[in-house]
């Protein structure tokens, strides 16, 4: 009988020499070969993740309703600041624990898990100290307390770690159903809190609650017992892995903690909520294309040497992901309107225009999205870090004067600008491990399909006099 873990197909099969054979990855593929499964993989997840993203969008929103801009934009400058330092300790831990191929797993989780643990730990002592510095720049001494109780769900959150070992076999349904418990837990006290009348503190002790859910429920389903395992050369082994990764995420978070003082200091605290909105959003677009890419990296990890393989998970993985996001981004540019009218109400009126501009940029910008899982895969993080360097010099460039001189579209006009950079550094560093890819076709093929649907709106509009739901409904439809 053929193991189930081992992949039938002979041109999925790792080469010899390479770092690991599927076997020995402990992918269970219940007799499928690995593109059949991480196709499977990919319906499971889009499945859960497109629920729970679309939890995390309706959450808020409904809280939008029981706020202010101005309560809405604390909360923004909060999650960001949060967000944005957390970036500090996104050092691919998880992700090398999936590429790596240890004799002894049980031992490499505890290894990972320690270091995961010992990070978080590190990152809310930094958090403790750094909080008061922010609400000084900001002039918002209110944040520190909920910004310090915010903090303490990154230790508690690495106790969910079990769900890497799931994620490494591609145990998808199990995987997504113990990380789901987060995310439900949040919405649920949320909402209710928000209801209440709780303001911003629905929305951190919501967060709290679902880490805590989420920690006990991963540590008793864990087939591994949590254990404290220190190995000096694991943590070099990570570290050369991660460093670049470490940049990224120091100069990604100059970036939006940049954008955020400024734009405080040029359109005030309720333009800091309009971009806030704009960008739980337009984060939508994101989160679904996490869900391939999240699919597919123990499958790309484990095929790594070929690159004709490689190839053609990229480019399927990315035309996946923007049948989605492409039209959900030119969706929220013709609907935006119509969002702040029937649904968000009068008072977020002004942040219009910027939905719409963040919905188009957020389209776009999911070109080529995925491009990282793939560095990271050949173990080649560097470009990760020239590309997020590049971005900060975008951001001194373009967003800052930008944002002075004309306010919230400045800030539009800057975003679209960045994302047109990035774009260009993305098809420049793909080109070292897929040799001639096509980046006009790519990006072309990608935005093609929109174009009859927002074309036939805009006619309606044309024709059409005035507006309703009714109207706006059969448009979006």
């Amino acid at each position: 009988m053929t193991d189930p873990r081992i992949d039938p197909v002979s041109e999925l099969t790792p080469e010899a020499g390479s770092t690991a054979t599927i076997e020995e990855r402990e992918i269970e593929t219940g007799g499928r070969n690995l593109r059949q499964h991480a196709a499977r993989g990919t319906m499971i997840n889009s499945g859960f993740q497109a629920g729970l993203a679309g939890l995390g969008v309706l959450q808020r929103v409904l809280v939008a309703a029981f706020l202010t801009r101005s309560e809405f934009g604390l909360w923004g400058i909060l999650i960001s600041t949060l967000v944005t330092l957390s970036w500090l300790k996104q050092l691919g831990i998880s992700d090398k624990y999936v590429q790596q191929a240890d004799a002894d797993q049980e031992v490499a989780y505890q290894k990972a898990f320690t270091l995961e643990l010992g990070i978080s730990l590190l990152f809310f002592i930094f958090c403790v100290a750094v909080l008061p510095l922010y609400a000084l720049a900001y002039g918002h001494p209110e944040i520190i307390f909920p910004g310090v109780v915010l903090a303490a769900t990154v230790p508690i959150s690495a106790f969910e770690s079990p769900v890497w070992i799931s994620y490494r076999r591609m145990q998808f349904v199990r995987q997504r159903t113990l990380s789901a418990v987060d995310t439900v837990v949040a919405f649920a006290v949320t909402i209710t809190l928000g209801v209440l009348g709780a303001g911003y503190w629905s929305l951190v002790i919501g967060a709290l609650s679902g880490s805590v859910a989420g920690a006990i429920v991963c540590t008793i389903a864990s087939p591994y017992p949590v254990r404290l395992r220190f190995d000096r050369g694991t943590l070099k082994e990570y570290a050369s892995f991660s460093w670049p990764l470490v940049g990224f995420g120091v100069s990604n978070l100059l970036v939006v903690q940049g954008t955020l003082l400024v734009a405080n200091d040029a359109v005030g605290l309720a333009g800091v909520g309009a971009i806030g909105l704009a960008g739980s959003i337009a984060t939508l677009a994101d989160r679904l294309d996490g869900i391939i890419s999240q699919t597919i990296y123990p499958a790309v990890c484990a095929v790594a040497d070929r690159a004709a393989l490689l190839h053609e998970a990229f480019v399927k993985s990315n035309r996946v992901t923007l049948m989605w996001s492409m039209p959900f981004g030119v969706g929220l540019a013709l609907f935006s309107g119509d969002l702040v009218h029937y649904g968000l109400g009068a008072r977020w009126e002004p942040a219009i225009g910027i939905l719409g501009a963040v919905g188009l940029i957020a389209g776009v910008g999911q070109i080529a999205f995925n491009w990282s899982i793939f560095m990271r895969a050949v173990n080649d993080t560097r470009p990760l870090f020239i590309a997020s360097l590049i971005n900060l010099a975008s951001f001194v460039v373009f967003m800052v004067p930008a944002l002075l001189l004309f306010g919230l579209t400045g800030y539009a006009l800057a975003m679209g600008a960045s994302t047109l950079i990035q774009l260009a550094a993305r098809a420049y560093f793909l080109r070292r491990i897929f040799p001639g890819f096509a980046a006009l076709v790519h990006i072309s093929r990608a935005i093609a399909p929109s174009l009859p649907a927002a074309a036939v709106v805009l006619a309606m509009r044309l024709v059409v006099n005035g507006n309703s739901l009714g109207l706006a409904l059969l448009e979006l439809g």
